[in-house]
């Protein structure tokens, strides 16, 4: 049975619908992201799940048994979820230690079982030599983590999690993923986690919910949502592409005049015909300054050098296949440095084309 259900979940304010017939279903133990860009509904779906939002229509499950719907709605405190907010929320009067401890003591368990389980969460997320420290001795990672220990250690059945690391630098939310993913990889927990960062939904999540305008455009694991998106909106918003009017004649992928081959062609649905929109991410294309040996799988265009930009981690470039009015993004690594006008070959990997519904 599915640990946590979501049934045609809507949510409205007067006549402005935030969330609109929401389906989605997480197993027991898997880790979902909601992706989008602000306004598009994730948070007001994640505050409906932990009960602090009432649905308008559809319904929310856990182990099947409903906990909001119109008019019927299990309280928070009954839900037996957890859930870390933006700002952490914990508490400055207390200890690490207290800080852990305080939903377990509201289970009135004894107080052994209290110390040990909090002294176990502590080892975990290696707070345990600043357990006597209070919130303003520490530092941002070490709040996110005592506000992990504290969601933890009560055993949730649904951990979520609202935007919890966008109040840290860039390093130091990139070391927090990965410990967000190492904790979940221990405990298992199930666990719906909201993000207007790709970065973040990408190393975190076991499959990522793309949401737009109120409602889920595409469900999929991570890398899927980046070789095959379906809609344009997921395209576009994951990651860079290309994103271009090719044709389908014959069965085959036809761009500029030219065409892709079968590989590219695989992905066009039987019967297909006429114009398609595809996705072509710079990765999927290799620059060179001489044509690479005949027969190695790829298409191999002429083309020039029209813009560069340096990135640091790679250069973006924007190529102009000859005879075409194409212009085209493609990465290139960081030693790879054409200046503008430079003859170049490009070499596009077919089976990286994805036609998009």
């Amino acid at each position: 049975m599915p640990r946590l259900t979501l049934t045609g979940l809507t949510k409205a304010y007067g006549k402005l619908t935030v969330v609109d017939k929401v389906n989605l279903t997480l197993e027991e133990g898997e880790f979902v992201s909601l992706l989008g860009p602000s306004g598009c509904g994730k948070t007001t779906t994640l505050r409906m799940i932990a009960g602090f939002v009432d649905p308008t229509g559809g319904s929310i499950s856990v182990d099947g048994k409903v906990l909001s719907a119109p008019g019927a709605v299990v309280p928070p405190e009954r839900r037996g979820m957890s859930m870390i907010f933006q700002s952490y929320a914990i508490w400055p009067n207390m200890t690490v230690e207290q800080n852990v401890a305080f939903g377990l003591n509201l289970r009135k368990l004894p107080a052994a079982e209290v110390k040990q389980r909090v002294g176990e969460i502590l080892e975990v997320v290696k707070l345990n030599t600043l357990a006597h420290r209070y919130p303003a001795e520490l530092s941002g990672g070490q709040q996110q983590r005592v506000a992990l220990a504290r969601a933890i250690v009560v055993k949730p059945s649904v951990l979520l999690l609202d935007e919890p690391l966008s109040n840290l630098d860039a390093n130091l939310r990139e070391e927090m993923r990965f410990e967000i993913r190492r904790l979940h990889d221990e405990f298992r927990i199930t666990t719906v986690y909201v993000t207007h960062d790709q970065g973040e939904a990408m190393a975190t999540s076991d499959r990522i919910a793309v949401m737009n305008a109120g409602r889920i455009e595409q469900v999929d694991a991570p890398h899927l949502l980046y070789t095959r998106p379906r809609t344009r909106f997921v395209a576009g918003f994951v990651g860079r592409t290309n994103l271009l009017d090719a044709a389908v004649e014959g069965g085959q992928l036809v761009l500029g005049g030219i065409s892709l081959g079968p590989a590219a062609s695989a992905g066009v649905a039987e019967g297909t015909a006429g114009n398609v929109l595809i996705s072509l991410r710079p990765q999927a294309m290799t620059v060179l300054t001489a044509p690479p040996p005949a027969g190695d799988g790829g298409l191999v265009l002429p083309a020039a050098v029209k813009e560069r930009t340096y990135l640091g981690e790679a250069w973006d470039y924007v190529v102009e296949p000859q005879g075409t009015n194409l212009r085209l993004r493609a990465a290139a690594p960081p030693l790879e440095a054409y200046d503008v006008g430079t003859p170049v070959w490009l070499r596009v990997d077919p089976r990286q084309v994805a036609v998009v519904a």
